[in-house]
């Protein structure tokens, strides 16, 4: 697993085989974060990283200058991995939480300026995660969530959904809490 740009650029972490969790591709990574630079500046962001997995995700936005980085991982292992790779970094600003992403926002009430998600794809409740983080308040005005899910997920009847983006078998669902205004490819004609 490799950090791709910033402050941790080039900085890699030995993901062990007994891992569950698939980090997102570099490739898509990379993709992503092109395509966020357009929606939000991340350096002093507030930023949530949901089922972070083996906190590629968390260690990209450490590295891109967020001024807070709170990381949700259910899994024993991976939570403990997660902490040696902040440690490893050096990073005092991240958060990193041992514990169910669902309970997690229930009971959260801060406001954050990024969040993201990378629920497993088979997860019989990752439907209804949009609905529950842009819902509960927790991004702010003009924050930004991306969900990554698999092909067969179709986000785009919900009304904070903004675009959606797919690099090879990954994809990624873009929100904004008061959006409303989908991106429309120039090719596809507006009434």
């Amino acid at each position: 697993m490799r950090i791709i740009t910033g402050k941790y650029k080039g900085r890699r972490f030995d993901i062990p085989r007994t891992f569950k969790a698939r980090p997102t591709t570099d490739f898509a990574k990379e993709n992503i974060f092109n395509v966020l630079n357009g929606y939000i500046d991340l350096e002093g962001a507030r930023a949530l990283d949901l089922f972070a997995g083996t906190g590629s995700i968390s260690l990209e936005m450490l590295s891109r200058g967020c001024s807070q980085v709170v990381s949700v991982e259910a899994d024993r292992n991976h939570h403990a991995f997660i902490r040696q790779c902040v440690e490893r970094l050096g990073a005092k600003n991240a958060i990193v939480v041992k514990g169910d992403v669902f309970k997690f926002l229930k009971n959260c009430h801060q406001q954050f300026d990024f969040i993201f998600a990378d629920p497993p794809y088979a997860l019989e409740r990752l439907p209804e995660i949009p609905a529950l983080v842009l819902d509960a308040n927790l991004l702010t005005e003009e924050g930004v969530m991306v969900m990554e899910h698999g092909a067969n997920q179709d986000f785009s009847q919900d009304p904070r959904f903004v675009e959606h983006r797919a690099y090879g078998s990954v994809n990624f669902s873009i929100f904004r809490p008061t959006s409303g205004e989908k991106t429309v490819s120039p090719l596809t004609p507006t009434i």
